[in-house]
C-alpha cells in the first residue's frame, strides 16, 4: 500500500542543526535501501489553485493558507499497512521535532 506523508510548517521555525541532517540522512538511506521510500521532496510556499464550475475554470495564484497550515514537504512511501506508515511517521517526527504531519493512503489504478 502506498501512503503520502506530508509535513506541515512548524509554528515556530527553527534552524536545522547537524544532528538533524545526520539523523534524517540515515533515515532516508534506510527507507531507500528497504524500498519503502518511493519519492520525497520539499514544496514551495506558492502554488496555483484551479477551481472548476461547469465549463469555467478559475486560476488563482497562491499562497493560500496560513503558514502554519501549509504543507512544506512530502514522502511517498510503500508500507504493509497503515500501522507501518504511522510508525514511519513517528520516526520522522522524532527526528524533526515538534510539528504536524498528515498521512493518507494513495489509491491508484
Amino acid at each position: 500500500m502506498r501512503y503520502l506523508m506530508m509535513a506541515k510548517a512548524p509554528a515556530v521555525p527553527a534552524a536545522p542543526d547537524e544532528k538533524l541532517f545526520t539523523e534524517m540522512a540515515a533515515f532516508i538511506e534506510e527507507l531507500t535501501a528497504s524500498g519503502a521510500l518511493l519519492a520525497t521532496g520539499g514544496l514551495a510556499p506558492q502554488g496555483v489553485r484551479l477551481i472548476s464550475s461547469g465549463d469555467e475554470i478559475t486560476v488563482t495564484d497562491g499562497p493560500f493558507t496560513e503558514a502554519k497550515e501549509a504543507v512544506v514537504g512530502f514522502a511517498l512511501i510503500e508500507a504493509r499497512d497503515q500501522d507501518e506508515a504511522i510508525e514511519l511517521g513517528r520516526r520522522f517526527r522524532r527526528i524533526v521535532g515538534d510539528g504536524e504531519s498528515v498521512i493518507q493512503e494513495v489509491f491508484s489504478n
